[in-house]
């Protein structure tokens, strides 16, 4: 196949990807109370799962300060287009991350045929632990660190003459923002990965600044939850210490199959 057929494939290719999330958008619009009122604004609600948790948490080890003190925090909007914008906005983002098994799956069939045999398997691992890496770092997002988040900056106060009225564009750009911000930093040890391949970064380095790498993640774990919990502050940042500790171990293992006896590529 000459340039401009592969050209004219990967048009197809972006056309049904196109295709696929405007189909999950458009379904996701049509639940607009099922999006918004069992996923979106979910942990707004004082009966949300994690408050839940740390409640029974509480109870269980004596110690009810645990529990969070969730207050009713009042979402508005002050703009006319807001909510239809918004609802527009939520609605592709989650299209977005629904539809991503299908866009890589997509990328992995148009790149496939252009790679050896042993580079195909090392693509197909790296896009299943992309894929793995990035809902699990949504997952940790939604059902703890953001909800700790809402809840501490929500109901913080600096006067009791000053009511938090939280507005709708502030809320929805707080929550897809730290979501996606979670979902890119649990991609850390794919990036180590590679970086290793190519030989930029060792597991010797890693190892050598990990003191470094402890105050960092405290620092961002006290950024991401502003809270004087010191247990809130350990449960956001043990997970960020352990994908690091996880991407040394993944560096390393680089090294040493690097220097393993190679055998050249063959092709199927």
């Amino acid at each position: 196949m000459n340039f401009w057929g592969h050209v004219e494939v990967l048009r197809w290719v972006l056309l049904r990807c196109f295709a696929v999330v405007v189909a999950f958008a458009t379904a996701l619009f049509c639940f607009k109370d099922f999006v918004f009122g069992g996923i979106v604004l979910a942990p707004a609600s004082p009966d949300f799962i994690t408050y839940r948790a740390f409640c029974h948490m509480g109870q269980a080890l004596g110690a009810p300060g645990l529990c969070p003190n969730v207050g009713q925090v009042q979402l508005l909007n002050i703009n006319l287009a807001a909510q239809l914008m918004t609802h527009l906005r939520v609605s592709f983002y989650l299209a977005a991350v629904l539809a991503l098994p299908y866009l890589l799956t997509e990328v992995w069939l148009f790149v496939r045929p252009a790679l050896y045999a042993d580079e195909r398997h090392v693509a197909a691992v790296a896009v299943v632990a992309f894929f793995f890496q990035f809902f699990l770092g949504l997952a940790l997002a939604y059902f703890l660190i953001f909800p700790l988040t809402y809840n501490f900056l929500g109901n913080y106060q600096v006067s009791q003459q000053v009511v938090n009225q939280i507005s709708l564009s502030s809320y929805i750009s707080t929550f897809l923002g730290l979501l996606l911000s979670m979902a890119l930093v649990f991609e850390m040890p794919i990036v180590a990965y590679f970086f290793a391949r190519i030989g930029i970064l060792k597991s010797s380095f890693l190892s050598r600044y990990r003191k470094v790498a402890i105050v960092v993640v405290l620092a961002l774990a006290a950024f991401i939850t502003p809270s004087t919990d010191v247990f809130t502050l350990c449960i956001v940042a043990m997970p960020l210490y352990l994908l690091y500790e996880f991407s040394r171990l993944v560096v390393k293992n680089v090294e040493l199959r690097a220097n393993q006896p190679s055998t050249p590529p063959s092709q199927d």
